[in-house]
């Protein structure tokens, strides 16, 4: 073993393995605190991309339930339209209705003034020809003195009336 301690090979060996025990125990040190200060911030970052991820589902949910109100908003909207279109055409027949039936009492009130005028002018010349025919036939056949016993009959009738 003597010579194992005068061979200066042996010594570098020992040399070596105190400098790489040296190196190992500050490198250990230094890569520990190195994957600490990773774990901690990839920690730090997962925390992080959790709270995001609930931000997130609470903006979806609170999104999911705009939606919804939006869409029974828009169903209450269809149904108020529909009602209200109903309601109009329903008022719009009733008027339509009316007037029709305001147009047809006047057209009836009109065909009935109408008929009472042409009745009127019939009348007058219906009594036209019957005073012209009258007239005629008087005239062709009365004489003077039986025209002087009418008139005088008709004046006496006439006081009789009047008095």
């Amino acid at each position: 073993m003597a010579h194992l301690l005068d061979n200066p090979e042996t010594w570098v060996l020992v040399a070596f393995v105190i400098f790489i025990g040296l190196v190992s125990k500050k490198a250990y040190t230094a890569i520990t605190s190195a994957l600490d200060a990773r774990a901690t911030r990839i920690n730090e970052e997962l925390e992080q991309a959790t709270g995001l991820r609930e931000e997130a589902q609470a903006l979806l949910a609170q999104y999911e339930r705009q939606q919804r109100g939006l869409s029974e908003e828009t169903e209450a909207m269809l149904v108020r339209a529909h009602r209200d279109s109903d309601i109009l055409v329903e008022s719009g027949t009733a008027r339509l209705n009316e007037q029709l039936r305001q147009r047809e009492k006047q057209a009836l009130q009109n065909i009935a003034y109408s008929e009472a005028q042409v009745m009127n002018e019939v009348r007058a010349v219906a009594t036209e020809i019957a005073i012209t025919a009258a007239a005629q036939l008087i005239s062709e056949n009365l004489d003077k003195t039986q025209a002087e016993i009418l008139i005088n009959d008709s004046i006496s009738g006439l006081q009789n009336r009047l008095g």
